[in-house]
């Protein structure tokens, strides 16, 4: 019997929802996995968690252009995670818990704060002080 593929796996939820491309949902996994990691131990994560996780995955490993990737692939604000995240929990290639719910990936935090704000320049102490350099 033939092993299935990730194509395999994810072609259902492809078909089902087509807001988000099967790079998101390879992203999400793998940001999981960046999560789960950065813990002393492993254990199921809170929506929260992984929030956090997916901002630090995606900010290692697209830089400024994080927030552009993201929206290529349908990705445009934190309820996508969780639609992403339970697409996956509903054709059981990932797990929940009684408490796990798409609210706790509502709200969240802005994509602009987000993904952006890390690689603008900072500014100066003298711009901020509004200092003026004295002409010789």
């Amino acid at each position: 019997m033939k092993k299935p593929n990730k194509d395999d796996l994810l072609a259902p939820i492809l078909k089902k929802d087509v807001r988000y491309t099967a790079e998101a949902y390879m992203f999400i996994r793998e940001a999981l996995d960046h999560t789960v990691r950065k813990l002393d131990k492993p254990r199921h994560v809170s929506g929260q968690e992984l929030l956090s996780g997916i901002r630090d995955y995606a900010l290692v490993q697209f830089g400024p252009v994080a927030k552009r990737v993201l929206c290529e692939w349908g990705i445009n604000e934190c309820v996508d995670f969780g639609n992403l995240v339970f697409n996956l929990v509903n054709e059981g290639l990932l797990g929940k818990t009684d408490e796990d719910s798409i609210e706790d990936f509502m709200g969240g935090y802005d994509f602009t704060e987000a993904f952006l704000h890390p690689f603008r320049p900072k500014e100066s102490v003298a711009c901020l002080l509004d200092e003026t350099v004295p002409a010789d």
